[in-house]
């Protein structure tokens, strides 16, 4: 799916929640640096307790666009 030590980019704009979290979830199967790109105003909150649940470290992003950004990483 991405190349060892790359950001792979999973855009969920347009996606209600849960569908961003749940293509996170599927991302991080084979990425250890996730880019996520949602628009759905509940995903920071599914986010956060999907990384909670999986030790992940996630940390916000600057947008230029009405979307949030989340890079999540494997601990």
């Amino acid at each position: 799916m991405t190349n060892e030590g790359a950001t792979l980019v999973v855009d969920a704009r347009g996606m209600r929640c849960p569908w961003p979290a749940l293509r996170l979830a599927r991302a991080m199967r084979d990425a250890a640096d996730v880019l996520l790109i949602a628009d759905d105003p509940q995903a920071g909150r599914e986010v956060a307790a999907l990384a909670d649940e999986h030790d992940w470290r996630v940390e916000p992003e600057t947008a230029t666009d009405d979307a949030e950004r989340w890079r999540v990483r494997r601990r």
